[in-house]
């Protein structure tokens, strides 16, 4: 571990069978549970808020719906964050921000997520207000509040700066170094 942080490239490099020991070290059960999840990257003990990220993104990952996270399961999402064509993740982050499921991100479940993400990334860079107000007044073409999955793809693929900003803030590459190399103290 020390000073030598594994990089994506390094992350790609692992051999399946390496991502396999690692998977089942973390949860011998070959079932990663919500509570393990958060156990795993050290995440206990959080506000409300970066609390319901977390299982939001659980409960994206767990495809099948039956409460845990499998090896497939894990290898997907894995691959998704560091392989999936740009249209693949900007369904993940819109399903991730759709916290009610209507098929619709209104303003504040985008707020409560980038919020979130802030409370867990300690990155406070710009305020999840500024955030979604740029992105609002870039994306909503119609002014409603609310964005579909069709408005929010051809938004950000169409304001590089919003692109980044989700790229950025969605970098899942501290968990990934986490799985990788362990927790540091």
């Amino acid at each position: 571990m020390g000073n030598n942080h594994a990089t994506l490239d390094d992350i790609l490099a692992e051999d399946m069978h390496h991502w396999y020991n690692k998977f089942m070290k973390e949860s011998p059960s070959g079932l990663i549970t919500l509570f393990e999840l958060k156990s795993i990257l050290g995440l206990q003990g959080m506000n409300e808020d970066a609390n319901s990220y977390v299982d939001q993104v659980f409960f994206t990952f767990d495809m099948d719906g039956d409460g845990y996270i499998n090896f497939v399961e894990y290898i997907a999402a894995i691959s998704l964050m560091l392989k999936g064509e740009i249209n693949q993740k900007l369904k993940w982050y819109f399903k991730l921000f759709d916290q009610d499921g209507n098929g619709k991100i209104d303003k504040e479940e985008l707020e409560t997520i980038f919020t979130a993400i802030q409370d867990i990334t300690r990155n406070r860079d710009i305020e999840p207000e500024e955030i979604v107000t740029l992105i609002y007044e870039k994306i909503d073409v119609n002014g409603e509040g609310e964005l579909t999955l069709e408005e929010f793809i051809e938004g950000a693929k169409e304001h590089p700066d919003i692109m980044e900003m989700l790229k950025s803030l969605m970098d899942l590459t501290p968990v990934l170094l986490i799985i990788v190399e362990g927790r540091t103290p």
